[in-house]
Parts: C-alpha cells; sequence; structure tokens
C-alpha cells in the first residue's frame, strides 16, 4: 500500500471519531465501565499518545540511509478485538478528566504532526525502503508504521462503540 492510499484512510477514519465523539457528554467522555477498563477520553489519549511516538519513530528511521530489506507484515490482526493487546506504559493514558474540547486539540495536535512530517517527505518512497523497531511488532517499515495508525484507530474505534454500548 501506497502513502496516497494511506492518506485518504487516515482522514476517513479521524472523521469517523470525530462524528462519534461530537455526540457524547463529558460524562460519556470520562466513564470507565470498570476500574481496569479504559473511559473514551481515555482511549483518545492512547490515540494521540501513539500518533505522536510514531511520528518520533518514523522519523528515526527516515534518517537511516540503508535500505531494509524486510518483509511487509500482516497488520489485519489490529482490527480483531477478541485478541487483548496491552499497550506499552509510554502510551498509555492518564486519569485526567478531559473535556470534549481537550480531547479534540490533542486528536488534532498529534495528526498535524503526523501530516506535517509525511508532507515535509522529499521522497515519499523511502517510507517503504526504510524500517524502525516497533516495541510490539519489531521489525516493520515506516510504511507500515503509517498504515497501522488508521487500523490502530479503526480498532479503537470498536471498543468505544462497546463502551458506548455499555451506557445503554
Amino acid at each position: 500500500m501506497e502513502l496516497q492510499e494511506i492518506i485518504p484512510e487516515l482522514k476517513e477514519t479521524r472523521n469517523e471519531l470525530l462524528g462519534i465523539l461530537s455526540g457524547l457528554s463529558e460524562n460519556e467522555l470520562n466513564t470507565k465501565k470498570d476500574s481496569s477498563s479504559w473511559s473514551i477520553s481515555q482511549v483518545c489519549q492512547h490515540l494521540s499518545r501513539t500518533e505522536e511516538l510514531y511520528v518520533a519513530a518514523i522519523r528515526r528511521g527516515l534518517k537511516s540511509k540503508e535500505d531494509s530489506f524486510i518483509e511487509n507484515k500482516s497488520l489485519d490482526f489490529l482490527l480483531d478485538r477478541s485478541k487483548k493487546l496491552e499497550a506499552p506504559d509510554i502510551a498509555k493514558p492518564t486519569d485526567d478528566i478531559l473535556e470534549y474540547e481537550e480531547i479534540i486539540a490533542k486528536l488534532n495536535h498529534s495528526r498535524q504532526k503526523l501530516f506535517d512530517m509525511l508532507n515535509a517527505l522529499e521522497d515519499p518512497s523511502a517510507l517503504s525502503r526504510r524500517h524502525s523497531m516497533h516495541p510490539v511488532f519489531k521489525e516493520m517499515l515506516l510504511i507500515e508504521w503509517v498504515k497501522s495508525l488508521y487500523l490502530h484507530e479503526q480498532r479503537h474505534i470498536k471498543q468505544i462503540h462497546e463502551i458506548i454500548d455499555g451506557f445503554k
């Protein structure tokens, strides 16, 4: 998958997320199903933190001048909510109660950082020739880092729907 195919997916997934959030109250955004679960606000914090961490990892990977000869990974497992994935501590949210505007600002800020980096690429094909180590998935081509962002977000949109269904 090329960057020009991924960009619309990133935008569409983010628009879906923002549409879901726009109809929720502050209480709904910050309510947890139980003490071991995340609230919708925390899910969004996690998404924005992850995006910022990915931007840093992609930048590091782009500094390498050596081509990578690693296989593309299948990332479809990210959409399978039956398989629990543990977020690394650095990507875990705080317990802060956030207002809608703060959540949206964090999401917009991290997405702007991503697009600023992608738009500044002199050679977008470098994303398919360089890699960076992922804490969970190990060696990944940088283009897969970018692709996994919208798949990761789709995974968490499913989680948000599960949380909302718990309100009923």
